[in-house]
């Protein structure tokens, strides 16, 4: 009889890994979503940066502040621009930084997992023994 109470106690420990898990996963998924915005960005600043570098000295640039087109320096839409890429390069470095962590724990959890599970089936096998 003492299994029982065993038993129970495993069955929370192993629903409270598995929503831990759960929560990990949906973590990893919106870091995905995310990833994929920065690198749609990255390649569009890109193409930019190299519209840019076409262009001769004199030409006119101009950027779109809310409704209007307002005249900007070549160099510095340039300058701009790189900066953007910078950004945007550090805060994918930094994604695949959190990325990494966060598989990490959703390995540890699932070890977690895997190891109650075997302890429920012990348990059982234990009980349908005696």
């Amino acid at each position: 009889m003492a299994a029982a109470p065993a038993l129970r106690e495993l069955q929370r420990d192993i629903e409270t890994q598995a929503s831990a898990l759960s929560k990990i996963q949906k973590d990893i998924a919106k870091n995905h979503q995310v990833r994929k915005q920065y690198t749609i960005q990255l390649g569009e600043n890109e193409l930019v940066l190299k519209e840019l570098d076409i262009l001769n000295e004199g030409a006119n640039v101009y950027k779109l502040i809310g409704p209007v087109l307002v005249k900007q320096d070549l160099a510095e839409a340039r300058a701009n621009v790189r900066k953007r890429i910078e950004y945007i390069s550090a805060e994918l470095k930094r994604l695949d930084g959190t990325l990494k962590d966060l598989e990490g724990k959703q390995n540890s959890k699932q070890e977690a997992v895997l190891k109650v599970q075997q302890r429920i089936q012990a348990l059982q096998a234990g009980k349908s023994k005696s």
